[in-house]
């Protein structure tokens, strides 16, 4: 997963400003706290007053009724040629009430490591706009799953590029959390970390040798 920050980091910016979201994110946040008069419809029963499902987007059936497809779905909807609009509404069907996307990274100059939370409204305010102008493209290549009734935790290695050159190559790995209620996949939580010199990525979450 890309972060905008995380981006510029690897390009010799620094990493992970922790200031507070733009003044228009705060107010989407505010707005969608605040209850609706007319709730639009949902993917479960008709949202009522604290709904924990209002305003999530109804999600595409083929979307997550596997694994395979919700992951497919998450990768889909971040990469897209430069300047092409990516479907956030997709994107936000895939994710559970009270999901997170947590990239990390070191800092520059700190002796310590740093993990930014983010809701999936963040991010599509941070660093939406960033991969639509890059022609921001990312795959997984290779998929560790550990799978136990409705739950399922999946090591997603992944290899990202922009079309522009505007950033560098990056790998990395997503760690996803994964819910199904019966009727659909959810994500829970992705959480991730891009590969370095300092830790390459090990061979067991590549791609086998052909």
């Amino acid at each position: 997963m890309p972060d905008t920050l995380v981006l510029r980091a690897l390009a010799g910016a620094a990493f992970l400003a922790l200031s507070a979201l733009p003044a228009a994110a705060q107010q989407q946040q505010q707005q969608q706290q605040q209850p609706q008069p007319q709730p639009q419809p949902q993917p479960q029963a008709p949202a009522a007053p604290g709904d924990p499902f209002a305003g999530i987007p109804a999600a595409k059936a083929e979307d997550v009724a596997s694994i395979d497809a919700i992951l497919a779905a998450l990768y889909g909807t971040i990469s897209g040629d430069v300047g092409q609009k990516r479907d956030w509404d997709r994107f936000r069907s895939l994710f559970y009430p009270g999901a997170k996307l947590i990239p990390t990274g070191m800092p520059k100059d700190s002796p310590v490591a740093r993990a930014r939370v983010l809701t999936p409204e963040d991010y599509v305010s941070h660093s939406g706009p960033f991969v639509e102008r890059i022609g921001f493209h990312e795959v997984e290549i290779a998929r560790k799953t550990d799978h136990y009734g409705y739950v399922a935790h999946v090591f997603s290695t992944y290899d990202g590029h922009s079309q522009s050159g505007e950033a560098p190559p990056i790998r990395g790995i997503n760690s996803i959390q994964l819910f199904n209620d019966g009727k659909r996949w959810w994500i829970v939580n992705v959480f991730w970390m891009q590969e370095s010199e300092k830790y390459p990525i090990p061979k067991a979450y590549l791609p086998a040798a052909r």
